[in-house]
């Protein structure tokens, strides 16, 4: 299994009169060819505009990627020119947004947004690694049969009847498979799922997490799922990357995060998660807020708020991430 996506350093600011903020302040991680990562954090912490920042979706001004690299098919996404960069972002490296409500058009019928991804990219995808192929005579019944099956394929039922339908004929569920079948119209390799599931109910995530990991195994789709909830990806992600004031704290398998958490706001997070088989037990909230981006405290970001920091904690210039024997990374002083 290869890397099909590889960060490296990645840093975005947005530069604002009250000071420069400091969103993503040089992380790095690697997805391989079919797997599924998720990116967990608070709100704040940097997870949006870091996998935003991948195919320079942020908007500028007031941001910028102002250093890494994005290597995706030999090439640093950050360099390429616009018009290369299209034929890679919404065809290869697709994304789902958080708010299907902003982001589809309620103007425009849902089959007319999905057949919109297809007569961007000019094409029909014949298969994963197969060529794609022009539109010419029958462009029409091709891109319609084609957005047919992209619903289909996320669970939207009769297809026909519901590609006529407008964004608020949906139900919150429905629009968010609705923004998956335009994501996987052109079958891309990488899937970019910017927390899907925050505004639905308890049940339809569920849902909508079983939809991706169908997408994972059907199509073999590599997803990076950005989410605040460690508990929602426990038995979907085989990694997880946490993230905390713009920076990588922890990175390892599921497992071992789950299991194993090394990093305390790594602990923090898992001890907020309600527990249904222990009875009357406190859900221990991570005391604090996370700090503004633009005035970071001195040295670890996390130790205002955390139970076991050390005096040195708020003295030290920068905490390195430690690569462990494990093979996992933590930011911490505790493993120095």
């Amino acid at each position: 299994m290869g890397v099909l996506l590889d960060v490296r350093g990645l840093r975005t600011q947005f530069f604002t009169k009250d000071g420069v903020v400091n969103a993503v302040n040089g992380i790095s991680y690697s997805l391989n060819e079919g797997e599924t990562l998720a990116i967990v954090g608070e709100s704040g912490c940097g997870k949006s505009v870091g996998v935003m920042s991948l195919t320079r979706l942020i908007p500028s001004p007031p941001g910028k990627v102002v250093a890494g690299e994005v290597i995706f098919d030999g090439r640093d996404l950050l360099k390429l020119d616009p018009d290369e960069l299209r034929q890679i972002r919404g065809n290869r490296i697709a994304m789902i947004f958080q708010d299907p409500m902003t982001t589809l058009n309620p103007a425009f019928r849902v089959g007319d947004q999905i057949q919109e991804s297809l007569r961007i990219h000019h094409i029909v995808n014949s298969g994963r690694g197969g060529s794609p192929r022009l539109l010419g005579r029958g462009r029409q019944r091709a891109e319609r049969e084609r957005v047919y099956e992209a619903m289909a394929n996320v669970g939207i039922p009769v297809p026909p009847e519901n590609a006529r339908r407008y964004p608020h004929q949906f139900s919150g569920g429905m629009q968010q498979r609705a923004l998956t079948a335009i994501a996987l119209a052109c079958e891309p390799q990488v899937l970019l799922a910017d927390e899907p599931t925050t505004a639905l109910d308890v049940t339809i995530q569920a849902q909508i997490i079983a939809l991706l990991e169908t997408i994972n195994d059907r199509l073999g789709t590599a997803v990076v799922l950005v989410t605040h909830n460690l508990g929602l990806v426990a038995e979907f992600c085989e990694r997880i990357v946490v993230m905390y004031a713009g920076q990588l704290v922890e990175q390892g398998t599921t497992e071992q995060v789950i299991d194993t958490p090394m990093h305390p706001y790594t602990r923090g997070l898992l001890a907020c998660l309600p527990k249904i088989r222990a009875r009357r037990t406190k859900i221990l909230p991570i005391p604090g807020l996370v700090p503004d981006l633009a005035f970071l405290p001195p040295g670890c970001a996390f130790s205002p708020r955390c139970a076991e920091a050390m005096s040195h904690c708020s003295e030290v210039e920068a905490v390195p991430l430690r690569s462990l024997p494990d093979g996992r990374q933590v930011r911490c002083l505790l493993y120095e």
